[in-house]
């Protein structure tokens, strides 16, 4: 399985485009300018938030200056020390009251060679962060997560497919037309171990900070 990096790999949703360098550039952009505002409306200094997120200073300021192109991984941990959704990293402009996002606007954050991928349409503060998420698992494919913030809690409803949760070692099967709630503290991830797509959405809340 391969898991491409954040900015190098970002497709829109549309059907065969890739986006363009101007479109990496922005959410490079965007990134940086949400990071250092987020970080100080926190009042964390650099060193604090290394130590929160687990990811090096050097890569911090790297992101802060625009310098780098993070992995999922990073933007991930980043956000949930944050206690701020990866939409909010991501966003371009500050966000309205109401805010429609259009299918060429979802974000599509994770993808294999066989086909998986996972995107994110739509996230708030509220007054945590709420995410949710679009996944396709192909046969064979696997994602697995590494523990979030203590509270986060996570909806599973598969539409097609049986999908394999592993949440804490333990392994549930969740059949099409099935959904699943879990908090998602521990160690967890998705696997398809039939012969057709896995098909589901997500939705990922994490307590405010």
């Amino acid at each position: 399985m391969t898991v491409n990096p954040v900015m190098q790999n970002i497709r829109l949703l549309v059907p065969g485009v890739v986006t363009a360098v101007t479109d990496l550039e922005q959410l490079t952009q965007a990134m940086a300018r949400n990071l250092k505002r987020l970080r100080t409306e926190r009042g964390f200094t650099l060193d604090a938030l290394a130590a929160r997120a687990g990811v090096s200073r050097g890569m911090l300021i790297q992101i802060e200056q625009a310098r780098t192109n993070p992995s999922v991984g990073t933007v991930v941990k980043v956000a949930d020390a944050l206690g701020a959704s990866i939409t909010t990293l991501l966003d371009y402009d500050q966000e309205p009251q109401v805010r429609l996002v259009a299918p060429e606007q979802a974000v599509r954050l994770w993808s294999t060679d066989a086909g998986s991928h996972s995107t994110l349409l739509v996230g708030a503060e509220s007054p945590g962060p709420l995410e949710l998420w679009e996944w396709r698992l192909m046969p064979g494919d696997t994602s697995d997560s590494d523990p979030h913030p203590t509270g986060t809690t996570e909806l599973v409803h598969v539409r097609g497919g049986t999908l394999v949760l592993t949440v804490d070692g333990a392994e549930h099967l969740v059949p099409a037309g099935t959904s699943a709630a879990f908090e998602s503290h521990v160690p967890h991830g998705y696997r398809n171990d039939g012969p057709g797509p896995v098909d589901m959405i997500m939705a990922v809340s994490v307590p405010a900070p």
